[in-house]
């Protein structure tokens, strides 16, 4: 039996890898973001603490408490909370005063390197996570005609583009032109964006950054991004294979399908 930490953050990605790793018979420390995380990890969890986003010095303490040596850090968390410096505690003003950007990417590697050298390891969530991961083709039983294929090919090649210069890491096409692109706000955001501007008939893709780090920032779609996507009226959906993971698959690919909207992996 493994003792593992999880830093838990909003949707049901943590509650997926907490129940995933508890079938492995492995116990589960959960750090809680109060106002965000799900209140089913305090039903679940072998022992979970609410601490606030920030409290990054108070998050160590129960890590070492418990002899932690290995985490995982998952679910959302509103990037405007990273750049709120109001929310954070002096320990992690520290971490991140010493990086000259602060772009995600940036910010994940400072914290990394600063608990692996208290001997905390982020560790790979995907080990518990495998049956999220999807495998490349047609997901669902609606095929893009070649219009779509085509936008979805072109938001597949920009897509890659931005999320390399950690922009974001979602595009929405239509007719081969660059409707909207995911920033702070999230993808949901984006979609429902979207729905005013053009009126139906796009594409959204969403795609790993070329360098992407499993331990941190796994591009995530679930059932509820499914929902959105059908309220605008898009015509297909393609995530990236073996990098990212789609929560719920089964009714998310079911309302694709009742739809008639493609899903898609590259």
């Amino acid at each position: 039996m493994k003792r593992i930490g999880l830093v838990a953050g909003g949707g049901s990605l943590p509650v997926e890898f907490l129940d995933s790793a508890k079938k492995a018979g492995d116990e589960v420390i959960v750090l809680a973001i109060n106002g965000v995380a799900s209140p089913i990890l305090s039903e679940r969890a072998d022992r979970i603490y609410w601490i606030e986003f920030g409290a990054y010095g108070k998050a160590i303490f129960y890590l070492l408490k418990h002899r932690i040596n290995n985490i995982a850090v998952l679910g959302k968390i509103s990037r405007d909370l990273i750049h709120k410096k109001d929310t954070l505690d002096e320990e992690t003003k520290k971490v991140i005063s010493k990086i000259d950007n602060k772009r995600d990417y940036s910010i994940y590697s400072a914290i990394t390197a600063n608990l692996k050298k208290i001997g905390i390891d982020m560790m790979d969530p995907s080990e518990y996570l495998r049956h999220l991961i999807p495998s490349a083709g047609i997901l669902g039983s609606v095929r893009p005609d070649e219009k779509t294929e085509e936008d979805l090919l072109f938001g597949y090649e920009t897509a890659k583009k931005l999320s390399g210069m950690d922009i974001g890491q979602a595009v929405v096409i239509k007719d081969k032109t660059v409707v909207a692109v995911e920033a702070m706000e999230g993808t949901d955001a984006v979609i429902k964006r979207c729905r005013e501007i053009a009126s139906g008939g796009c594409v959204l893709v969403k795609v790993a950054r070329p360098d992407q780090d499993m331990r941190w920032d796994i591009p995530t779609v679930g059932l509820e991004t499914a929902k959105n996507l059908v309220d605008a009226k898009f015509k297909a959906i393609a995530v990236e294979s073996g990098k990212m993971f789609i929560l719920d698959r089964d009714m998310f690919v079911k309302t694709a399908d009742e739809a008639g909207m493609a899903v898609k992996a590259f």
